[in-house]
């Protein structure tokens, strides 16, 4: 018996002994302790953050110096001017429209070129092209979002949108909406190019041997098969375009309106919640509350997007062997 061979037997009948077992188990044990800790942070994070904007959210319809401050009038209500006015109103849909309409345009910019751009690096570009074009997303998603503002302030309002229609102001929701689709770009066109070439190259052969065209693969058997990562990619983007605070403050404008024009300036959640943190708005007083009314409110549709998204993925989702 070699040197290397009687080693190999003297570990493995060590592996063997009570000592080695003991150490194995504890180590094991605490490996499953650190990710179960991990796991449980996230999840004691996540309910302190709803526990907070719940708490705060609670303290602005019940401070009682404000009697007209109610929750269905919060809901209902269609003017939004805390800080204007000797009797401010509190009425979050023009801030949702605001939201909304941004986030609208965004996803007619972002998630059709994403997607087309997805099934080119997946069906149609060589291995240089994709490489190439990969480096140039990674590019655009590590942007931080206040150059996407001032790109939308300085340039797309001005050379783009002013020779189209003299309607557009320095401030409107075109011009947000487009620098949060670039924003989003990336995101769309990663996850669904992820998506698609995850889908079975037999699936591919198959449809070419019944005599299919490169354009009917990849638009009625690989799209189609890959339709639950596509519609994660668009949820998820659609999320994050949600949330963006830099962009639409700088772009899209500081007033809250109940408007579907795109040339018109909006306020959304995010930037009246940053006008309110950034502000002079006292810690104590009515406005500085009810930033913390609309950020649950924020919370509330990005959760209810995210739990219908989960439904849709497992209505669709395609499991392949």
């Amino acid at each position: 018996m070699t040197a290397l061979a009687a080693r190999s037997a003297a570990e493995i009948a060590n592996r063997g002994t009570p000592h080695s077992a003991l150490i194995r188990r504890w180590s094991e044990g605490s490996i499953k302790f650190a990710l179960l800790s991990m796991t449980l942070l996230s999840v004691v994070t996540t309910i302190a953050i709803v526990g907070v904007l719940a708490g705060e959210a609670w303290g602005f319809f019940s401070m009682a110096d404000q009697p007209d401050i109610s929750l269905w009038s919060f809901v209902t209500g269609l003017e939004w001017s805390p800080l204007l006015g000797a009797r401010p109103a509190f009425g979050v849909l023009p801030l949702v429209a605001g939201t909304l309409l941004v986030t609208a345009i965004a996803g007619c910019f972002a998630l059709p070129i994403g997607l087309l751009t997805a099934v080119y690096l997946s069906e149609y570009a060589s291995s240089r092209t994709r490489t190439i074009l990969k480096g140039v997303l990674e590019i655009l998603a590590g942007v931080p979002t206040v150059v996407y503002g001032f790109f939308a302030l300085t340039f797309i309002t001005p050379y783009l949108l002013q020779p189209l229609s003299s309607g557009f102001g320095t401030y409107n929701a075109m011009s947000a909406g487009i620098a949060v689709g670039i924003m989003i770009l990336p995101i769309v066109c990663s996850l669904s190019e992820d998506a698609l070439r995850a889908v079975p190259q037999s699936l591919r052969d198959g449809a070419y041997a019944l005599g299919s065209t490169k354009f009917d693969v990849s638009a009625k058997v690989v799209v189609p098969a890959g339709l639950s990562g596509v519609i994660a990619a668009f949820l998820l983007a659609l999320t994050r375009a949600i949330g963006e605070t830099m962009i639409v403050a700088l772009a899209a404008g500081g007033l809250a309106q109940l408007t579907a024009n795109p040339a018109e300036q909006v306020q959304t959640m995010t930037a009246y919640m940053v006008q309110i943190f950034l502000g002079d708005a006292p810690a104590a007083g009515v406005e500085y509350k009810s930033s913390y009314a609309v950020a649950f409110t924020l919370f509330l549709i990005t959760f209810v997007l995210t739990w219908s998204g989960a439904i849709i993925l497992k209505r669709y989702r395609e499991e392949y062997d």
